[in-house]
């Protein structure tokens, strides 16, 4: 990688960087490779409970980088087809799949501009907190591009298509009290505390139940398309999964003991 994407794992908290600074973390097509290359990294490692999404500097991710965008201009509308969907489906889809698919919990930590595929990865992302200074946009329709990296998926399953539809039609800023509002970040604090919020979040999610917090990610994910007597069978096996675990034992004693738990994990 050309380190436009950057990650780590300390104290079983992943942590992944957009590294482009300079540009806002404008998602280059070098950034999507990157970052692809990143989560099956990180999907392979495995060795970590909350990951972290976050930009390098003062910026989430402002988006497409439009430099790259401009260099596809001078060819034919055939070969322009050809290549953003194979950039699409090549790196784009499987970033948000891999997000989706982890058992761990994922949160986006948020400041300055996100915009663009920067919003999308937000939404793709189980919890995102965000700073009082943060700026957003779908942007899409500003450049005339329909959206990419789910946002069209997970904007109307959080506010409903009619809204979803003004957030991508008019492009809009919108600031973090609307994000709140709208229920697109789940805390807003200020820019000084924002790293120590996140860091917060995470230790206290790392210390949770991890079986359990995955069973609740796959049902969460899985509800907007379920029928609702096939979803209850499943909330009833991964109730039963999380019954048998060591997790579940020691989170009943601790409750019965007026004590916190501390889970392991197994």
């Amino acid at each position: 990688m050309a380190n436009t994407v950057l990650h780590s794992v300390a104290d079983r908290i992943a942590t992944l960087t957009l590294n482009r600074p300079d540009a806002l973390n404008a998602l280059s097509v070098e950034m999507m490779e990157d970052l692809a290359k990143a989560m099956a990294a990180l999907r392979e490692h495995g060795g970590f409970d909350v990951l972290i999404i976050e930009g390098a500097g003062d910026h989430f991710m402002a988006g497409g980088d439009i430099n790259d965008f401009a260099r596809h201009l001078a060819a034919r509308p055939e070969a322009r087809l050809a290549a953003f969907r194979a950039m699409i489906e090549q790196y784009v889809n499987p970033v948000v799949e891999t997000l989706q698919g982890m058992h761990q919990p994922v949160v986006a930590k948020v400041r300055g501009a996100c915009a663009g595929f920067g919003l999308s990865l937000m939404l793709g992302c189980d919890l995102a907190v965000c700073s009082e200074g943060a700026k957003f946009t779908s942007a899409y329709a500003a450049i005339g591009l329909s959206a990419d990296g789910g946002m069209s998926y997970f904007l109307p399953h959080l506010v409903g298509s009619r809204k979803a539809l003004e957030l991508l039609m008019l492009a809009d800023r919108f600031d973090p009290a609307e994000a709140l509002r709208l229920g697109l970040v789940n805390r807003v604090v200020a820019d000084a505390e924002l790293d120590e919020a996140v860091a917060a979040l995470a230790r206290r999610l790392a210390s949770g139940p991890r079986h359990a917090y995955g069973e609740m990610k796959r049902l969460v994910y899985a509800a907007p398309c379920a029928r609702i007597s096939g979803h209850l069978e499943s909330e009833a096996e991964a109730f039963a999964r999380c019954s048998a675990t060591s997790d579940f034992g020691e989170g009943v004693t601790a409750f019965l003991e007026k004590r916190k738990a501390a889970f392991q994990g197994r």
